[in-house]
């Protein structure tokens, strides 16, 4: 009787753990500029569990930046305050000018989940790209922690396979494990029960892992790992959870 209500206790914290699960956001007004019309960005920048719509108030970013052929430029000055599904968040402009790949990166200050009792620290990226230039798209940024894509980050149809390599500190993270959630921003699907709110994906010996992206929208990819020091609350030190998290753009064909 006692291992069947431990057993039963196991299973609720592990649905209600994936139910649960944090993700950074970056999420761009495009991830392919093509037309002048469409080069004066416009992006969201929140903290929030992106399939379930809810949000988490966020504090002002310790830095937002975009890094464009090999020089990255600070834009913090660009945030303004916003609301995103109904919680404190951010928004930023940014104008490209030039054709070239964009990476854009947020890194938040720390934020302390007690449900948890750790620390969440998410270090977020998306990229575009502009006028037809594409190089440069699988390179690193310098990230404390971050996914590397080994599918071009953009222009993917819904049912590509994406693949990424996770490193923490310049160096891959063999059996990392992934988180992946949809922005269901239009509330256009649910999920059957909350074991599919999250999906989840093991990275191999070399920090790869890969995924099948069942239909189009935002799908970010959180990467967690847990930082070798640790932050102080009230008088306690707490665990640090360091995420690298890349959100990219799925589309489905345009019929005629």
């Amino acid at each position: 009787m006692w291992k069947n209500c431990c057993a039963a206790l196991a299973l609720l914290l592990c649905m209600s753990a994936q139910a649960e699960a944090h993700f950074g956001m970056v999420i761009p007004s495009t991830s392919t500029v093509t037309a002048k019309k469409d080069a004066a960005l416009k992006l969201d920048i929140a903290f929030a569990h992106p399939m379930e719509l809810q949000g988490m108030d966020m504090a002002a970013p310790k830095a937002f930046t975009v890094t464009h052929d090999g020089k990255t430029q600070d834009l913090k000055a660009n945030l303004k305050p916003a609301t995103l599904m109904g919680h404190k968040a951010w928004q930023a402009a940014y104008a490209i000018a030039r054709p070239g790949v964009y990476q854009f990166a947020v890194e938040p200050v720390p934020y302390f989940e007690p449900a948890e009792d750790t620390y969440i620290v998410h270090y977020t990226k998306t990229v575009v790209a502009a006028f037809g230039e594409e190089e440069g798209w699988g390179e690193p940024i310098g990230l404390k922690t971050e996914i590397v894509p080994l599918t071009r980050p953009f222009a993917n149809y819904a049912g590509n396979v994406f693949r990424g390599q996770v490193l923490l500190d310049g160096k891959p993270v063999p059996g990392a494990e992934v988180e992946v959630e949809y922005y269901n921003k239009d509330k256009r699907y649910a999920a059957p029960n909350e074991l599919y709110v999250t999906q989840v994906v093991k990275a191999d010996q070399n920090g790869v892992f890969a995924f099948g992206v069942p239909w189009a929208g935002w799908w970010g990819f959180a990467a967690l790992n847990t930082a070798k020091e640790t932050l102080d609350y009230k008088g306690t030190a707490k665990p640090i959870e360091l995420g690298a998290v890349l959100w990219t753009n799925f589309a489905a064909p345009v019929r005629k």
